[in-house]
């Protein structure tokens, strides 16, 4: 399904920041201006720049129209509906760099690998509104999808987010995912990062996007203490 004409135009902004033509707290161009070039309604522009709030790769400037995030945001892993937006997110820490290692055995099954089949492995630490550590995430993608997205194996941020940009360079999107929330005890890696005393409780969500065709995307599991797990779902009733 072709792009809509906001999306086209979300999806050329986020090349520009990706490519460097605009760094974080850089202004971007005008809604007039993208209006005129685009040959588009003001609105329609307003739209491209509220999805790319919602994603967190802008932020509005009072009086001064839009500008890139100088703040990278993350989500912990799961509850990635349609309808959440990245901004919701938090600051997070990176930690070492990528590297390609043979998963834990439920990753491996979940993204359908051999026993010896390596995958992309990042990772980073959410962290709480006063900065000590939430959530510890990591993030595994299969090797077709690290060696069709190249960025993914570098240590920083992707500014518009590994979503979009693994759909940009490979032409995949999640179109289904699945969250599985199980409670074990923290392994002494995963203390030391959370600053948690042993023995320690923590939740623990396995996340996998699986694109149109059931392919999986990644695989997410993020470890979070139980003294700040929260899960709220709120749904209509009958």
């Amino acid at each position: 399904m072709p792009l809509l004409k906001y999306e086209q135009i979300a999806d050329d902004l986020r090349s520009r920041v990706a490519n460097g033509e605009f760094g974080p707290g850089d202004l971007l161009p005008s809604s007039r201006d993208l209006a005129e070039q685009w040959n588009v309604s003001r609105a329609t522009v307003v739209k491209a720049y509220d999805v790319l709030r919602n994603d967190g790769v802008v932020v509005a400037r009072q009086g001064a129209g839009f500008t890139v995030a100088e703040t990278p945001v993350a989500r912990p892993a799961g509850g990635r509906r349609a309808d959440s937006a990245r901004v919701s997110g938090a600051p997070y820490r990176r930690l070492g760099v990528p590297d390609r290692v043979v998963p834990p055995v439920q990753v491996r099954e979940a993204l359908g690998l051999g026993a010896d089949q390596p995958a992309l492995r990042r990772m980073r630490l959410v962290l709480m509104d006063d900065a000590t550590p939430g959530t510890l995430v990591t993030a595994w993608f299969p090797l077709d999808i690290a060696d069709a997205a190249p960025r993914l194996a570098k240590p920083g941020p992707i500014t518009e987010g590994t979503t979009h940009y693994v759909r940009r360079e490979t032409g995949r999107s999640p179109a289904e995912g699945v969250d599985v929330t199980t409670v074990r005890l923290a392994t002494e890696e995963e203390a030391r990062l959370l600053e948690v005393d042993r023995p320690a409780a923590v939740a623990v969500v396995l996340h996998v996007a699986y694109d149109q065709e059931g392919r999986p995307l990644v695989c997410e599991v993020g470890v979070t203490a139980a003294g700040v797990f929260e899960a709220i779902d709120r749904y209509p009733m009958r």
